[in-house]
């Protein structure tokens, strides 16, 4: 049976295929936050002491960077106090714990924000950071289903068959890393690759997409063609504005790079960090068009190997040769090593046989070289790259059908399931829904 093609936003980010052959189930996700819950599991033991304070944030409809820096304000402290191990969703209930160095209980209990809780866990000596996440738990209704329930489960059976026999699902980086409703991370990050900050700063700026309001839309056109200052007066979004403040004042390369600099260095990062996903996606495109295996090593693959909790170590890895084939394929089988592809970066040491190729025949076909990761006007957002599994072990715990409340007449479906750190939900959801 041939690969059923991905939808057109989905190729725009290098996802080119579904994974699993049988058909869908539809439906929407998202249609109020309470429909997509997310728990965060980390290796943490507090204590009773410590210099920073440990707290579980439970949010609602409100991003991770923009919750932090509300926080940080009703404190009075600087955001750089506030530790997190991950980002979660803004359309979703999420739970997760935060650090904050030098502050009192007291202090932390007079915080109200609306659909924000905080529950004071205890104290620590060591921040709360991305090394202590495990991964995630979910519980995610899917919603509008037609059919019968019978029909339904028997989708969902036998896409949960496909991806158990498979041993998971391709570990693309899903739409969030993107942008959903402005998908433009990734164009932005290869310009900077590129040196092209002009350019880097003015797709960021001018770029229209669908989904946004008539209002930025608007300034995004005054924006392209040239008229900055009336852009300026009706830019609704607050990071396009800061930007637009900097380029009214005269143009010259050193304004651009002024206007680039305005924005969170995480963002800055995040442009890069988007590129080299686009590029993950493709080489897992490529391996799924040449029909490669994603649980089997083959001759030249690079594997990495489990942690001491059983998850990948990118850090640590081998080069796959014949005469290790069939060692390392049982490795795998036992989920104690994982094959890999690269994520690129100014160190990058590409994989031999099939998969190196594919890895050299992106890079090419996007006309960048690996030394294009060091990037010298902003040094600081070069990136030297690493490598990452090229399957998620994913099983569903449980799974549900009911009537939805919402659209009388269809159904819903829950699902329960738990994904490593750095993992997407919605790679997983896209495999039942085909939507």
């Amino acid at each position: 049976m041939e690969l059923k093609e991905s939808p057109e936003f989905e190729k725009r980010i290098g996802i080119w295929f579904y994974f699993t052959r049988t058909e869908g189930i539809g439906g929407v996700i998202k249609t109020i936050p309470a429909d997509f819950f997310v728990r965060e599991i980390t290796n943490r033991k507090e204590s009773e002491e410590g210099k920073y304070l440990i707290a579980e944030l439970k949010k609602e409809n409100w991003d991770t960077h923009g919750v932090i820096r509300e926080i940080s304000r009703r404190l009075r402290v600087s955001r750089n106090r506030i530790g997190f191990a991950g980002t979660k969703d803004k359309s979703a209930v999420t739970t997760q714990k935060i650090s904050i160095w030098d502050t009192d209980e007291k202090e932390l209990e007079r915080v109200k924000i609306a659909d924000v809780s905080l529950k004071i866990i205890g104290r620590s000596n060591k921040a709360v950071s991305l090394g202590d996440l495990y991964g995630n738990e979910f519980e995610i209704v899917i919603r509008g289903i037609e059919g019968g329930k019978e029909a339904i489960k028997d989708k969902i059976d036998a896409i949960t068959t496909e991806i158990e026999n498979a041993g998971g699902i391709p570990n693309f980086f899903g739409s969030q890393r993107f942008g959903i409703s402005r998908p433009i991370t990734h164009v932005v990050g290869k310009h900077l690759i590129q040196g092209e900050l002009r350019e880097a700063v003015m797709s960021y700026i001018s770029d229209i997409f669908p989904g946004e309001s008539e209002e930025a839309k608007q300034a995004r056109m005054l924006c392209k063609a040239g008229e900055l200052k009336e852009s300026l007066k009706i830019m609704p979004l607050r990071y396009e504005r800061a930007m637009l403040n900097e380029l009214v004042k005269s143009d010259n390369e050193a304004n651009f790079l002024s206007a680039f600099s305005v924005l969170p260095k995480n963002l800055q990062k995040l442009f890069v960090h988007a590129y080299q996903a686009y590029l993950f996606n493709l080489v897992l495109s490529h391996r799924m068009k040449r029909n490669l295996p994603f649980n089997e090593a083959l001759a030249g693959d690079v594997v990495c190997f489990h942690n001491e909790f059983g998850f990948a170590d990118a850090d640590k890895v081998e080069r796959v040769t014949e005469d290790k084939m069939a060692g390392m394929n049982r490795l795998i089988k036992r989920g104690r090593a994982f094959v890999t592809a690269s994520i690129s970066g100014y160190e990058t040491e590409f994989a031999d046989g099939v998969e190196g190729e594919i890895e050299r025949k992106v890079l090419e076909e996007e006309a960048i070289e690996l030394t294009d990761f060091h990037i010298e006007k902003i040094p600081e957002i070069s990136s030297k790259g690493i490598r990452r599994p090229v399957l998620v072990p994913v099983k569903l715990s449980k799974e549900e059908i009911s009537d939805d409340e919402l659209n009388p007449g269809l159904f819903k479906v829950t699902l329960h399931f738990f994904l490593p750190k750095g993992s997407y939900a919605t790679v997983l959801l896209r495999e039942y829904m085909k939507k």
